[in-house]
């Protein structure tokens, strides 16, 4: 399950509600819903990517206190950039595998509008690593430029795409196609939908939008880059949690429960820094070659919209057949709560394969400093 997305800036539907019990109401929900006792549980995983201010001290263990689980019930939380909570769900089925655990929450949380992005960034990379890019590295928006600009997207094909992401997210919550998987903030009860979501977004408003990232610095730097990524063609700053139950068929069969998908295969690697936003390409080659299975089998991909050249070169890499591609929409409307969206891509995955009818699905995520997770659900 997931929260419905807020605007991450003051005044944004959640920005008032401390990132620990956005993430707490969600635990909350999961154990009400699925009936389990929350003492069960033998570990709480959690995203969340920028790691101060109010989400730091391990946000995980206080939305763990928060939500009421017995005190015995231990949490961590990691950080793997905007795949955090992929991870997490990742880590989460691994330790069931390896029979360390039986029964784990995988979550996410980000509260971007009380802790904006790049607050944890350090000042400097460090001696060793300055050395191996003396040219230093870029902001993700330009790591977007440089996507577009190798893979020949052009401007009217990002807007065309940015617009269908919105169109795809408001035709599903307009369908009841989000009812399931969303659950509400008890502290904005106002919000019952995705707040970033807009229905009347068309190619041609968005074309009217400049480019955001053509600096006088980066213009110099990169002079043959054709500047084309704008607010609309982004993924916008949001506030959000998500959560998933995960446990062993033993264990679910003892409960009672009745498991809904199962972990096929998972991946992760690293990539070029510079151009950052690549890693899904090799993830997914590394996840395919993995699992066995070719992409045509595949019945639906999220692929995380960060920016429109990432899912729009990855789709281009592997011939990917567009209706399979974000079918709910992405994050481009849906919005990027960083720690939140591996567990929020989850969740909207298995919903849209069940409510198709579908097997098999592929999520995977770009992530900062140029790496990516890959993870294949199997419905049941």
């Amino acid at each position: 399950m997931r929260t419905p997305v807020g605007k991450g800036k003051p005044g944004g539907a959640l920005s008032a509600v401390h990132p620990t019990d956005l993430l707490a109401g969600q635990l909350s929900a999961l154990v009400e819903r699925t009936g389990i006792d929350p003492a069960l549980v033998e570990d709480v995983i959690t995203g969340c990517a920028q790691q101060v201010g109010e989400q730091s001290g391990n946000i995980g263990r206080n939305a763990v206190l928060g939500a009421g689980f017995p005190e015995s019930v231990p949490a961590t939380t990691l950080n793997r950039q905007c795949g955090s909570s992929q991870q997490a769900a990742s880590f989460a089925a691994q330790a069931i595998l390896a029979g360390a655990h039986d029964v784990v929450i995988a979550a996410g949380v980000e509260s971007m509008s009380a802790v904006p992005i790049g607050s944890s960034r350090p000042t400097s990379m460090g001696a060793r690593a300055a050395a191996r890019y003396p040219a230093g590295l870029v902001n993700q928006g330009v790591s977007a430029e440089l996507v577009a600009q190798r893979w020949k997207l052009e401007r009217d094909e990002l807007d065309a795409y940015s617009a269908e992401s919105h169109r795809r997210a408001a035709r599903t919550w307009a369908d009841g196609g989000f009812d399931a998987e969303v659950v509400g903030v008890p502290e904005a009860a106002d919000l019952v939908m995705d707040e970033t979501v807009r229905a009347g977004t068309t190619a041609e408003g968005l074309s009217g939008l400049r480019p955001s990232f053509g600096t006088d610095e980066m213009v110099a730097r990169f002079p043959d880059i054709d500047w084309k990524i704008t607010p609309g063609s982004s993924s916008p700053v949001t506030d959000g949690a998500s959560a998933v139950l995960i446990m062993s068929e033993r264990r679910a069969t003892a409960l009672g429960l009745r498991p809904r998908a199962r972990f096929h295969s998972f991946s992760v690697v690293g990539d070029d820094p510079l151009l950052m936003l690549t890693g899904p390409i090799p993830a997914t080659h590394k996840i395919l070659a993995r699992s066995g299975l070719s992409l045509d089998r595949i019945d639906a991909y999220e692929v995380n919209e960060a920016f429109a050249p990432v899912p729009l070169a990855w789709a281009r890499e592997f011939g990917a057949d567009p209706e399979r591609l974000n079918p709910r929409g992405g994050a481009i409307a849906l919005g990027h709560a960083l720690g939140s969206s591996g567990t929020r891509l989850l969740v909207t995955l298995l919903h849209h394969l069940e409510a198709t009818g579908g097997r098999y699905g592929l999520q995977t995520m770009c992530e900062a400093g140029g790496m990516a997770n890959a993870t294949i659900i199997e419905r049941l």
